[in-house]
């Protein structure tokens, strides 16, 4: 299956890059010498420490793995740059008027890597993002939803 772009905000890759620099330089080493220390108390088979370390140390290395691939995957997008600020694009924060049950809600339309739905932030490929991208100030979508389809104004677009 081929793999879709990897779009992603200035800051989602910024987190992206922390998290790896913090495991590569910090988490990885540390446990390295616990492992190490461990593995110098003689019988390894039911040495907690090191059992324990060797498992983590295999979650971290794949952690790794996988930062690095999405990061050389990634395709930074500056959103801010964006000239036509009147239609909904990557990076958008979208406040949407709910026309079934008069509220609101702000969402931002975000990388893969990025979701954090309590935060309002959404991928680009999910139902929700996919019926906004292109779309105006004042223009209605329907989004199909786990309730069932809600019809929606866009009642401002952002770009930060």
């Amino acid at each position: 299956m081929a793999e879709s772009k990897n779009y992603i905000t200035p800051e989602g890759y910024a987190a992206m890059e922390k998290e790896f620099q913090h495991l590569i330089k910090t988490e990885r080493p540390e446990l390295v010498k616990v492992i190490s220390w461990a593995a110098s108390n003689g019988d390894r088979s039911e040495n907690g420490d090191y059992i324990y370390g060797k498992r983590r140390l295999r979650q971290i290395d794949s952690r790794i793995r996988h930062l690095t691939k999405r990061m050389d995957a990634a395709e930074v997008v500056y959103s801010n740059t964006q000239s036509n600020t009147e239609k909904v694009y990557f990076g958008a924060w979208v406040t949407l008027y709910n026309l079934e049950d008069d509220s609101e809600k702000t969402i931002r339309i975000v990388g893969q890597d990025e979701l954090d739905p309590a935060q309002g932030y959404i991928s680009w490929v999910s139902p929700m993002a996919r019926a906004l991208l292109g779309k105006n100030l004042g223009d209605t979508v329907k989004v199909a939803t786990p309730a069932g389809e809600t019809e929606y104004e866009v009642s401002e677009i952002r770009y930060v």
